[in-house]
């Protein structure tokens, strides 16, 4: 690894859409995945050059088969995400994949919009990607503050209240 840059890594992101939405365009889902790098980079985790990140939109099928494969979990969760390390060029990749279907159902129930939950998803599966972790209490109040930070910037409320 590379010493802590001291500007925000460059992004390479690649958005693929098993199932279609109008409210989440490649320029939005660039937005989120942006702020959050630019969010881990001040946190000081940021010890690489560039990122290379995969988004997938997927539906209720893929989802559920994606986290029985991956998680032996036999149910379609918001989201996944695979880390899969810094290169030895310096660049951190990843894949997020992100359930419609259960985005716009969880939105619903917690009286959120899908465009706010969609973010905190996204960011949240950005963190996950660059090495972030909620497994330990001081883990998951690290990656918590940086996802409302983030959002509240955006001004969307905190989605841990």
């Amino acid at each position: 690894m590379s010493k802590q840059t001291k500007t925000k890594p460059d992004l390479s992101l690649s958005v693929q859409y098993g199932v279609s939405d109008t409210r989440l365009p490649r320029w939005r889902i660039r937005r989120w995945v942006d702020a959050a790098i630019k969010a881990a980079h001040e946190d000081g985790l940021i010890t690489f050059d560039r990122v290379s990140l995969g988004v997938r939109l997927v539906g209720q099928g893929e989802g559920r088969k994606m986290n029985s494969d991956y998680r032996q979990k036999d149910y379609a969760t918001n989201v996944l995400t695979f880390e899969y390390g810094v290169d030895p060029e310096g660049c951190a990749t990843g894949d997020i994949v992100l359930c419609l279907p259960v985005l716009v159902r969880e939105a619903r129930e917690q009286g959120k919009t899908v465009l706010d939950h969609a973010a905190h998803l996204t960011i949240h599966g950005t963190l996950h990607a660059l090495g972030y972790d909620h497994i330990k209490a001081n883990q998951a109040k690290q990656m918590e503050a940086i996802e409302k930070n983030v959002l509240a910037k955006m001004k969307i409320s905190d989605p841990y209240a």
